[in-house]
């Protein structure tokens, strides 16, 4: 009998945003698999951390973190290897995805090589875009207006056409994007509406209005909300 990958959105960074179903899953699951960097810890297991009844077998999927190289298809071809091995064993596996598995989520990657040829289940998780709207305290959208999310590697040009008629937006995966992102706001009138929104629900969390952000750059965990009337309610 085949064990079943399951994978579990973990959320934006607070331990205590998993799913009563995530954390059933997580702590029940024989073996559990995380991306992390090329050396140092996994964010996604310091998130479940607390949670973790210690006598797991523990898969780290170590990848470089830079965008150029991404995604590494050789490091997955690896980790689903690694996993097919455990689920042909009989064994589940709890793979962790920060965020939300399905919304701009590595776990894909694992997804579309493992899925034809064993059962998974995708649990999703509290992403970054509800997160940053609920730490803001602004909602995203309101009634008619339609929401757009624009993720800042794409080059200016696009960018700005993508922007230039937006009622809501999120602008994801800002990082060192930070500048282009800023230009074009500018350029578009939207920047007294743009907010800021780094590491959200982390200890490390910032919040502020885009223009009086003083960095030229930014970390990956960060994004932009943008609402051409300033407010979604008004």
């Amino acid at each position: 009998m085949t064990g079943k990958l399951y994978g579990l959105g973990i959320g934006p960074g607070d331990p205590e945003l998993l799913t009563l179903k995530a954390l059933r899953l997580l702590q029940a699951a024989p073996v559990i698999a995380y991306p992390a960097p090329e050396e140092g810890d996994s964010l996604a297991r310091a998130i479940v951390a607390p949670h973790l009844p210690g006598n797991q077998t523990e898969i780290a999927i170590r990848m470089p973190m830079v965008a150029a190289r991404f995604p590494a298809q050789e490091v997955y071809d690896w980790a689903a290897g690694e996993i097919g091995a455990h689920l042909e064993a009989g064994r589940d596996v709890a793979a962790l995805c920060e965020g939300d598995p399905f919304f701009y989520g590595s776990f894909m990657y694992l997804f579309g090589r493992v899925a034809e040829t064993h059962p998974v289940e995708v649990v999703p998780g509290v992403s970054s875009l509800t997160a940053c709207a609920a730490v803001l305290g602004a909602p995203l959208a309101a009634r008619n207006d339609v929401l757009t999310v624009v993720p800042a590697p794409l080059d200016e040009d696009a960018l700005a056409e993508r922007l230039r008629d937006v009622e809501a937006a999120a602008v994801i995966k800002v990082g060192r994007h930070l500048e282009k992102v800023r230009r074009v706001l500018e350029r578009l009138g939207l920047s007294d509406r743009a907010r800021y929104v780094e590491r959200a629900t982390m200890t490390q969390q910032r919040i502020l209005p885009l223009d009086s952000l003083e960095e030229e750059g930014a970390p990956y965990f960060s994004m932009i909300l943008i609402h051409r009337r300033g407010e979604a309610w008004t």
